[in-house]
Parts: C-alpha cells; structure tokens; sequence
C-alpha cells in the first residue's frame, strides 16, 4: 500500500486551506497514492484560535463533504487529518458525541468510496502557548479502522507525547498509526523523536503529517514522516509544502513482532 502525507500549507483562509488540501489528496492520487493523510486542523489553521467558533463545522459539513467526495473522486482512502467539529451541530446530526456542547478537535476517516468508517477526537489537549485546552473539549473513545489490510490509528499531534494512548491502540490491534499534527518550531527533536519511538515500542508504521506555514510569530515546522516497527525513516521531506509518499506492507509488522517478540514480554 502506498501511503502518503500532505504537508500542505495551512496559513490562509478556510476556503484556499481547504483548496490546498484538495489539490495536495489528487497530487497524492496521481503519484499512485492508496492512502492520504492531511495536517491537524487544515482548514482553519491549528493556531487560527479566534476563527474556531465561527469556523467550527459538524461532520456532515461542508469541508468534510468535500474531502469525502475527493476520496471518491480518486479513489484512496482520506484521513481528513482534522477540523474544529461543532459537537452541538454533530449531536443534532445524528452522530455520537463526547458532549452536547462545545467544540472538538476531530479526525475522520473515509474510505475509496467516501464512506465514513472511523471518527477520532484529540484526547489530549495543549495548553503551553495554546488556547486549545480552553476552547476545546477532549475526545473520550479510540480511532480505529480497517484498510488495505492494515489495521489503522488514529492520534493527533500533542498525543504523541502519552504512549499511553498508543498502547491502547496497539492493544486494539492496530499495525499503522497515522498522527496528523501542527508541530512548531523550536521542538524539531521532539518530532523526529516521539513517532519514532511510539513506532519502536508499539513495533508498528507510524506516518506524521504536519502542516506548513507561520501564524503570526509561530511557524510550523513540518519534516513529516514514515516510520516503519523497526522506527526506521521510510521518508521524510523539510518545512515547505510537500506530499510525502512510502510503501507500507502489514506483513512487515507481523515479521518485526515475530523476529523480535518484545511486544510478548509485557507485565
């Protein structure tokens, strides 16, 4: 399967982010793309804290329609890395939410066909130099799917740093672990490290795909990423917009797991 991270920029408006986003999923397709994954929050911008109320869509918005319909379009499954979900608009949708009220930082899955399989709210919030944990209110149940034989899931950026979650989700069965993010500078070694190691430990394909761009005097710092269970770099890319692409096997996982059954060894 070939995987591939769209590390577009997201510092304009909604309407040219989500262009961006559009452009970058049939750019990943043409490069024989199974898979697509997009950044944290790539239609508002993560840092974009005053647009969130105003921007916050239900699942069955807009932008998530138009994601679902691009995946159709061209035939890979999306990860529509994230958006501001207006949980009251989802409730009134019809969709299982973690609260009747506020707002959520929310991935969704979609399939080649645009179907729905799988929705994941960011558990952990940031709150150094962030509003998210004032304006947001954290998701309570795992992402998880199935596709071209993996079994997929789901994090988002700051997650990275709570193996916890990740042992959860490898517990779960999962053997690819997508992390849509905005990762700023000046924690580049953080980046590079944290997947890496959630790849090692959990012995899974981990895949980080950052945004690109600055608010204000924040810049994100972008270098996404596959990691294969051996936490090797399958590819990577600098700060500029990019479409990262690898090919992933899941019997890669089961080798890894078998070679060296450390996974077995837990107490």
């Amino acid at each position: 399967m070939r995987l591939a991270c769209c590390q577009h920029a997201v510092d304009a408006t909604p309407d040219e982010n989500v262009e961006c986003a559009l452009a970058a999923i049939a750019e990943a397709a043409d490069a024989g793309a199974d898979l697509v994954c997009l950044p944290e929050i790539f239609n508002v911008g993560y840092f974009a804290f005053d647009a969130y109320e105003q921007e916050a869509e239900s699942l069955a918005g807009p932008t998530l329609a138009r994601v679902a319909d691009a995946a159709r379009e061209h035939d890979v499954g999306v990860l529509a890395g994230s958006i501001v979900e207006d949980l009251a608009a989802s409730a009134r949708d019809g969709f299982d939410t973690p609260s009747e009220a506020g707002l959520a930082n929310t991935s969704v899955f979609f399939d080649r066909a645009g179907e729905r399989r799988a929705v994941y709210r960011k558990h952990h919030l940031f709150g150094y130099e962030s509003k998210e944990a004032e304006l947001l209110v954290p998701g309570e149940s795992l992402g998880l799917t199935e596709f071209e034989g993996f079994t997929v899931g789901m994090t988002t950026c700051y997650d990275l740093r709570f193996p916890e979650l990740y042992r959860e989700l490898v517990d779960a069965g999962a053997t690819l672990i997508l992390v849509p993010s905005a990762w700023p500078y000046p924690r580049v070694d953080h980046w590079r490290l944290l997947p890496r190691a959630r790849a090692v430990e959990n012995q899974l394909f981990v895949a980080t795909c950052n945004g690109s761009g600055r608010f204000g005097e924040t810049e994100l710092c972008g270098r996404s990423a596959v990691y294969d269970p051996w936490g090797e770099v399958l590819a990577e890319t600098d700060e500029g917009p990019a479409v990262v692409t690898a090919d992933v096997d899941p019997e890669r996982v089961s080798e890894v797991r078998e070679e060296f059954p450390a996974l077995g060894d837990r107490r």
